[in-house]
């Protein structure tokens, strides 16, 4: 998503990372109604060490299982449920199967059943001090690595699929480089390439879905049939000024009959920024929509 010319292409107010939080797909580490709770923990983790990760399904996840370690129960009424267990969390890279990071920690949980003590033990979780500050922070390298090393190819496979028209797709790629990155500036760059090609190619197919509107009708009826295509048309992109002549033809015909007015920018709009926030939306976006492959980590079985 993006190009060189603006230093905070995707910025956010937190170091962005493209890392997703998952609870373990194991039954038997997590009680159904406590997942929800686990990842959110996840989440916060990330936050509270300055990272803004994303739940965009790609390779990179920071999960958690969990093992109990002794259990007693303490006489009521009501009786209640002491357990105490281990949590390991891990940053792992899905695709190569390979942990990137790992550390336990020992909670204890109280309530009276074993859910409740459940939710009780995950609520201890700590989220900042030493050890899980370099949990994080090696993860985070290993990460930043990997688009140090891939960064390239992963340009040159956006702009691959950008020849196709594969636009959406092209700035998921691009999307998915961190400012950290080495390669960080020339995915802007490309993002915002594709970006425009995207948006050029909806202008082109929408001005000519307008003209044939109009030249089919040219009444307030046809009007708002062409309206409905040139709405789509961004002040940025490449056909605007003729999609400009195409509206004040109609214009002139229908007059006060057609309220529509063509989109523009406001004065002192930087444009660049919106560009760039727009590119990622929309690879973002199409990272969200593809099938989670990323819940499967029963490879840190073998591997810890």
């Amino acid at each position: 998503m993006a190009a060189l010319i603006s230093a905070s292409m995707w910025a956010v107010e937190t170091e962005f990372l493209p890392i997703s939080v998952c609870a373990a797909n194991d039954s038997e580490s997590f009680p159904e109604g406590a997942r929800a709770m686990v990842e959110n923990k996840l989440t916060q983790l990330l936050t509270r060490n300055g990272i803004a990760g994303i739940d965009y399904k790609g390779q990179f996840l920071l999960t958690v299982t969990t093992t109990p370690l002794d259990k007693d129960v303490i006489p009521g009424p009501p009786a209640k449920i002491a357990e105490k267990m281990e949590m390991n969390l891990y940053i792992v890279d899905t695709q190569a199967k390979t942990i990137f990071s790992s550390t336990s920690i020992t909670v204890r949980g109280l309530g009276e059943t074993e859910n409740k003590c459940y939710l009780n033990a995950i609520s201890r979780m700590p989220l900042q001090g030493p050890q899980m500050e370099k949990f994080i922070k090696d993860g985070k390298e290993k990460i930043i690595g990997y688009y140090d090393h891939e960064g390239d190819a992963l340009i040159q496979k956006a702009q691959f699929l950008a020849k196709q028209k594969k636009y959406d797709e092209a700035l998921f790629y691009v999307a998915l480089i961190p400012q950290q990155s080495s390669k960080y500036n020339a995915a802007l760059a490309a993002g915002l390439e594709i970006y425009q090609q995207r948006i050029d190619n909806e202008c082109n197919v929408e001005l000519a879905a307008a003209r044939q509107a109009w030249a089919a009708q040219q009444n307030a009826e046809g009007a708002a049939a062409a309206g409905k295509h040139l709405a789509n048309i961004l002040p940025d992109a490449g056909c605007y000024d003729e999609a400009m002549a195409l509206y004040k033809e109609i214009k002139g015909k229908v007059l006060d009959d057609w309220k529509f007015e063509m989109k523009k920018y406001q004065d002192g709009v930087d444009i660049q920024k919106l560009q760039i926030d727009a590119a990622r939306q929309v690879g973002i976006a199409y990272g969200n929509h593809q099938p989670n492959q990323n819940t499967n980590i029963e490879f840190l079985r073998t591997l810890h």
